[in-house]
């Protein structure tokens, strides 16, 4: 089954892994037999990450750093490159969804959205395809984007353009660095039960996620875990996925296929 992924020994480095998504993609790679380098902000977590996958048999290293402005996404995957003897695979999970009506917002709120949620890419996809095309390695970038950017996203107006940005940059990467072998996509999830998001519903009062979900008529009638989120991720960086480059794969639980409009639906009362 491995073969079928071809990511054994391959050096793969995930941005943002030290917890939800990012720890599940980064586990998953080590799985699958790749050498991970996990780098997040927060290095001990970092850690912590990496030991589990070195505990499953799988090779890992940790990195902390910031990838916020190019000089730290320089690094962080400079860093990952000297630590793993090359790189072939980046994933990025980083991003955060900060809430704020369109009329509240200032210069300074959505720059630093922006800066949060799609600039990173831009500076890390940057790092990352100029040592595979010095190493002339058919490279794979896969960026985690969201159906904000799919819909209108009200009260974080600057999360979803910056994540319909994100799906743009994995089509221009993949248009400007294909000819270096290099392929670039975008995972979009919907409502997925990672410790940060859990923890803002719980703080509202929220103690079934599921209820809401069902509520707003989502198909399969609850979130879903990082894992089915990573899993897709790491189909974008394998050879299974080798003929396809800025794509955006829809991870939304079957939300794009519901009619909006009511009428009736057998299963909707599961």
């Amino acid at each position: 089954m491995l073969d079928l992924l071809g990511l054994a020994g391959t050096p793969a480095l995930v941005v943002g892994g030290a917890s939800g998504i990012g720890r599940a993609a980064a586990r998953m790679l080590g799985q699958a037999g790749a050498n991970v380098a996990v780098a997040d902000l927060d290095g001990a977590a970092a850690e912590k990450v990496a030991a589990e996958i070195r505990g499953e048999g799988g090779k890992a290293v940790s990195l902390g750093g910031d990838v916020l402005d190019p000089a730290g996404a320089e690094r962080v995957v400079g860093a990952a490159h000297a630590a793993l003897d090359g790189l072939e695979a980046v994933v990025n999970i980083v991003g955060f969804a900060a809430w704020s009506p369109l009329l509240d917002y200032d210069f300074a709120t959505w720059n630093h959205d922006l800066q949060r949620n799609l600039n990173h890419h831009l500076f890390v996809g940057q790092a990352a395809a100029r040592r595979f095309i010095e190493g002339r390695v058919a490279g794979r970038i896969a960026m985690v984007a969201s159906v904000s950017g799919l819909y209108g996203a009200p009260n974080h107006a600057a999360y979803g353009a910056a994540k319909a940005g994100v799906m743009a940059l994995a089509r221009s990467m993949a248009d400007e660095w294909g000819q270096y072998g290099i392929r670039a996509n975008a995972v979009a999830p919907d409502c997925i039960r990672t410790p940060r998001v859990v923890a803002g519903f719980a703080s509202r009062g929220v103690d079934d996620p599921d209820a809401v979900v069902r509520g707003d008529g989502l198909p399969l009638g609850r979130w879903g875990e990082p894992e089915e989120i990573a899993g897709p991720l790491v189909f974008l960086v394998s050879k299974m996925s080798s003929f396809m480059s800025g794509q955006t794969l829809v991870a939304d639980g079957g939300m794009r296929a519901h009619f909006p409009h009511g009428g009736t639906n057998p299963m909707r009362s599961r």
